[in-house]
């Protein structure tokens, strides 16, 4: 059995294998589904003890990308970053109960993430590091809140999610409102840019805004 503390759940641990038949030729496995895609209860994932593990582009997580590219669009392109969209989002996922009745379906896990960014410091480009610790328990009503014991409610619209839909609102939550380098020394001076809306400079920070309002 696989888990990690807190959440009690079995171990339906899915990865990409890949497989080597040598002289035999390819072998063509029938299609599997990709659970991060799968739309399926929070029970119902912390009733099988669902463990994913992912190694995916930025480039499927549509609305991340998509914040990621609004956000390089200020720069000239001969300074646009051309492999930003092979940045990789990789991570794991692990579905439990947290309770002995298996009432409190959660998830623990870790998603970590590089991803080109421009700094609003110096307006340049550079890579910005995501790493987030997920301890989330699903639910509605108020009452969770004080079985919770260190997680936090993560509430649903619907009765099932898709887990890839999680992992990229935890990440565009994990964004600074505003974005820069670590250091300052690592900053060029600022330069002179083609004046554009302030909502184009720092389009992350906006919908980060918009999605807490709405929490």
């Amino acid at each position: 059995m696989r888990s990690l503390p807190g959440l009690r759940g079995g171990a339906d641990i899915f990865q990409v294998v890949s497989f080597d038949r040598g002289a035999r030729g390819t072998y063509h496995a029938r299609a599997m589904g990709n659970p991060l895609r799968d739309r399926r209860a929070p029970s119902e994932l912390a009733a099988s003890g669902q463990v994913i593990d992912f190694s995916e582009k930025i480039t499927e997580f549509v609305g991340l990308a998509e914040i990621v590219k609004s956000d390089l669009e200020i720069l000239d392109p001969a300074k646009l970053p051309p492999n930003w969209r092979d940045a990789v989002v990789a991570g794991q996922l692990s579905f439990g109960f947290a309770d002995a009745q298996n009432g409190l379906p959660g998830v623990q896990g870790r998603l970590t993430a590089t991803i080109d960014a421009v700094c609003q410091r110096c307006l340049e480009a550079f890579q910005l590091p995501l790493d987030v610790e997920l301890r989330l328990l699903f639910g509605r009503e108020e009452s969770t809140v004080a079985d919770a014991d260190g997680f936090e409610i993560w509430e649903l619209e619907e009765d099932k999610l898709r887990p890839l839909d999680l992992v990229e609102e935890a990440l565009i939550m994990a964004m600074p409102l505003v974005a820069m380098h670590v250091d300052s020394e690592t900053c060029h001076e600022p330069r002179e840019i083609k004046q554009r809306p302030s909502e184009k400079l720092r389009p992350f920070a906006a919908l980060k805004s918009q999605m807490e309002e709405d929490k």
